[in-house]
């Protein structure tokens, strides 16, 4: 049966939201160019408006948290109403409470991510017409085009696409002409936790060593209170240019794509730059590699290897050679602190491979 419009929901990172896209795509190609809505976190607005194939973004506020009961329980009732059987096809890649009655009140054909626990996804299961479960041991690329299974629709190659407006295209050519710039490397140092981060000491060592290659290295980053303390504490250094806070999400996907390289943290910049097939040095720390590994387009996968580095495809990955690495925690004590694995990445060793590369 067509599906003519679409509502897809995805209450999690920005990650999750980017890594839709083999999913989105397929819908529209295969139901003829449906309209395909989305239902996000505000904080993940940014990305989402850089979606192709997208018609409309409903937005659940963050800011309705801090409301009274009566206010928060009206705002979400409106956005329930907006959406309340307006489509043909509902489907939720979140799995919480409210993500799944967004999809089973948004359309008859509902499907949705559900929890293993009977206890909590019993009455999800009776709301839903299809369900599956989130399966952490999966990569969130694999755990994303699992709806496609249930419909039936065959999708031989997942791949992630990330392509850039012609306008910021042209802004970021504009932008590289002044600064005398040409061929480059991204150096992504940021994440959205301090917890996936180098230290200021390692980080600006790998700047130093990135330094004597001899080719522009654009530092990015966005205008978040992390990035701005990684700015002032960056070296002067002849080929090391600071980028932090001066693109939009637009204009940095237009500057990754004129890119040579990605360096940096395994962050939404480093799945844009896998998504362009561009060579990928991501650097790990306590992240689960088997869910959040760069996917490689080419092979349609991704690899697990042994650390302290492994290269599948055109990606290579740094992790410290711990017992313990990766644990999936939010830092050591699993509450946004220090992650010590990363303080034991040796910068040498991630120099000695961009190196190789080059050469």
């Amino acid at each position: 049966m067509k599906k003519s419009k679409i509502l897809i929901v995805i209450q999690r990172s920005n990650g999750d939201v980017f890594l839709s896209t083999p999913l989105i795509n397929a819908l529209y190609h295969y139901y003829d160019q449906a309209e395909i809505d989305l239902l996000i976190n505000d904080d993940t607005l940014g990305i989402a408006k850089t979606l192709e194939h997208i018609h409309t973004i409903h937005l659940y506020k963050y800011s309705w948290r801090k409301l009274s009961t009566l206010q928060r329980l009206k705002e979400e009732f409106f956005l329930m109403k907006s959406i309340f059987k307006k489509y043909d096809l509902a489907i939720s890649l979140t799995s919480s409470d409210r993500s799944v009655l967004y999809a089973a009140f948004g359309a008859k054909h509902s499907i949705a991510a559900v929890e293993k626990d009977v206890k909590k996804a019993w009455w999800k299961k009776l709301l839903l017409t299809q369900h599956y479960f989130f399966d952490t041991s999966k990569h969130i690329v694999m755990n994303n085009v699992t709806p496609l299974n249930l419909l039936k629709i065959n999708c031989s190659k997942v791949e992630i696409t990330a392509n850039p407006k012609a306008e910021d295209i042209k802004n970021i050519e504009n932008v590289l002409q002044k600064e005398g710039i040409k061929n480059f490397i991204i150096f992504h140092p940021s994440a959205q936790y301090s917890y996936k981060m180098l230290n200021n000491e390692t980080r600006n060592t790998l700047l130093r060593l990135l330094n004597s290659l001899n080719i522009p290295i654009i530092v990015t980053g966005g205008k978040t209170a992390i990035d701005e303390e990684i700015s002032q504490n960056l070296p002067e250094l002849a080929n090391i240019h600071n980028f932090i806070g001066k693109t939009s999400l637009g204009e940095y996907i237009a500057l990754s794509h004129l890119c040579q390289a990605y360096i940096g943290m395994d962050t939404l910049n480093m799945h844009i730059a896998a998504a362009q097939n561009k060579r990928i040095f991501a650097i790990f720390g306590p992240t689960l590699t088997s869910m959040w590994s760069p996917w490689d387009n080419l092979s349609g996968t991704y690899r697990m290897g042994t650390p302290p580095f492994y290269t599948y495809g055109a990606i290579t990955i740094f992790q410290a050679n711990l017992p313990c690495v990766p644990c999936g925690k939010a830092g050591c004590d699993d509450k946004h602190g220090k992650s010590d694995c990363l303080a034991l990445i040796n910068p040498n060793t991630i120099f000695q491979e961009v190196q190789k590369w080059l050469k």
